[in-house]
């Protein structure tokens, strides 16, 4: 990151500008979320600074984990045993097929 010298003034605080070099996908998609969000690039940049400011930390956790395998309940290893187990029965044809009508039925029963 390389911080330029260039200052100005707003609102009362100096403001400098900083020259940062990414890969161009990301820029792209970050932008195009920011602007889904109503935001700048700058204005996420600066709410990224200001929460690790006050949280004196990063603001997220950094592992090597993705969260689907390190927060998300549904693929804890029993869910994802009986997942397998269904995709190999469906992968074998043996499959069972039911309106949603007929599921209904069958749990008042």
């Amino acid at each position: 990151m390389l911080v330029q010298s260039t200052l100005e003034e707003k609102k009362g605080a100096t403001m400098t500008n900083i020259t940062v070099r990414i890969d161009d996908n990301i820029k792209r998609d970050a932008e195009a979320l920011f602007d889904k969000l109503g935001m700048s690039m700058s204005g996420a940049i600066n709410v990224f600074f200001r929460q690790a400011i006050r949280e004196q930390a990063i603001p997220f956790q950094i592992s090597m984990h993705t969260p689907k395998e390190k927060y998300d309940e549904y693929f804890n290893p029993h869910n994802m045993k009986i997942l397998k187990e269904s995709m190999e029965q469906a992968k074998a044809g043996q499959i069972v097929i039911k309106t949603l009508t007929e599921l209904e039925e069958m749990a008042n029963d």
